[in-house]
C-alpha cells in the first residue's frame, strides 16, 4: 500500500508539473493582462504538433525541439496579439470569450486538415525512457525530467515578475496603463512581450505533454478546463499559486483515478469547488488570505 501511495504521489507530481507548465501561460495572460484567452490550449497544441514534426519528420533531437517550439509559439502569439487580440483588450469579457473560442475551433479545423484526427506518435530519446528503480518505488525518468523542468521554470518566472524591471513594468501597465505611459513605459510592447511569454510557455508545455496527454486536434477543448481550474484554484496572476494548485490537482486527479476510478474526474472538480468556497480569489490570488 505504501509503495502504491508513493507511486501515485510521484505520478501526480509529474502530472501536476505538466499542468503547471501549460497553464502558467494562461495565468500570465489572464491574471496579469486581464485578458480571457480561452484559446490558450491552441498554443499548447501548436507546440505539440511542432515538436512532433521536428522530431519525426526532420530528425531534430528532442531537447533541441523544445526551444524551437517555444520560439515558434511566441512568434505566433505576437502576430495574433498585434493583429487580433490587441483590439479586444478593452472589450467586454463576453467578447473576449467568444473571440477566443472562435480561435479554438479554427485551430482544431486547421490541425485536422493537416494532420488528421488520429493521435500523433512521438518517441522519446533513449536517455528519457525507462525507470530508476528504488526500494519500493519505480521512478519514471521522463516524469522526473518534467518535475525538474517545472520547478526551474516556476522559480525563473517568479523571479522575473517580482525582481526584474520588466516585471515592474508589467505590473504597472496592468494596474494603470495611462500612468505607465506617462512615466515612459511602452505599454503595447510590454503586453506583446507578455503575450509572447504566455504563448511560449503554452507551446513548451504542449510539446512536453505529448507523451503523457496525447495529441490530436481536440486537444484545446479536451484540456482547457484543467488549465482554467489550475488558474482559478491557484489565483489568477499568481505564479506560485499556479504551481501549488497544479501539484494539488495533479496528485488529486491521479489518486482519484487510481483509487476510485468509477468516479472519473469528479475528485478534481470537488477539490476545485471546495477550494473556491473558502477562497473565492484562489489560494494566492489578490484578496486571498495570506
Amino acid at each position: 500500500m505504501i509503495t502504491s501511495l508513493l507511486g501515485v504521489l510521484f505520478d501526480g507530481l509529474a502530472y501536476g508539473m505538466l499542468l503547471f507548465l501549460i497553464s502558467v501561460g494562461l495565468s500570465v495572460t489572464l491574471g496579469l493582462m486581464n485578458f480571457i484567452n480561452l484559446a490558450h490550449g491552441a498554443f499548447a497544441m501548436l507546440g505539440g504538433y511542432a515538436c512532433v514534426v521536428l522530431l519525426n519528420r526532420f530528425g531534430v533531437p528532442f531537447l533541441a525541439t523544445l526551444p524551437l517550439v517555444a520560439i515558434m509559439s511566441a512568434v505566433v502569439g505576437v502576430v495574433l496579439e498585434r493583429t487580433l487580440y490587441r483590439r479586444l483588450y478593452a472589450a467586454s469579457a463576453l467578447d473576449q470569450v467568444l473571440f477566443s473560442i472562435g480561435v479554438v475551433f479554427m485551430s482544431i479545423a486547421t490541425a485536422d486538415y493537416f494532420f488528421g484526427a488520429q493521435q500523433q506518435p512521438m518517441l522519446l530519446p533513449e536517455f528519457l525512457r525507462g525507470q530508476i528503480n528504488l526500494p519500493g518505488l519505480d521512478i519514471g525518468i521522463y516524469r522526473l525530467f518534467l518535475i525538474a523542468i517545472g520547478l526551474g521554470i516556476a522559480a525563473l518566472l517568479q523571479w522575473m515578475v517580482v525582481h526584474t524591471r520588466f516585471g515592474a513594468q508589467l505590473r504597472a501597465s496592468v494596474d494603470n496603463p495611462r500612468a505607465a505611459r506617462g512615466v515612459g513605459i511602452d505599454v503595447d510592447r510590454v503586453f506583446s512581450l507578455t503575450f509572447a511569454l504566455g504563448s511560449a510557455l503554452a507551446g513548451l508545455g504542449g510539446a512536453l505533454g505529448v507523451e503523457m496527454l496525447g495529441l490530436d486536434p481536440g486537444f484545446p477543448i479536451k484540456y482547457i478546463v484543467y488549465f482554467l481550474i489550475v488558474v482559478a484554484v491557484g489565483g489568477s496572476g499568481s505564479i506560485k499559486g499556479s504551481l501549488v494548485a497544479a501539484i494539488i490537482l495533479g496528485v488529486t486527479d491521479v489518486a482519484g483515478k487510481y483509487y476510485v476510478p468509477e468516479v472519473g474526474s469528479f475528485v478534481i472538480y470537488a477539490v476545485m469547488v471546495a477550494t473556491l468556497i473558502f477562497r473565492p480569489q484562489g489560494l494566492f490570488g489578490r484578496g486571498a488570505a495570506k
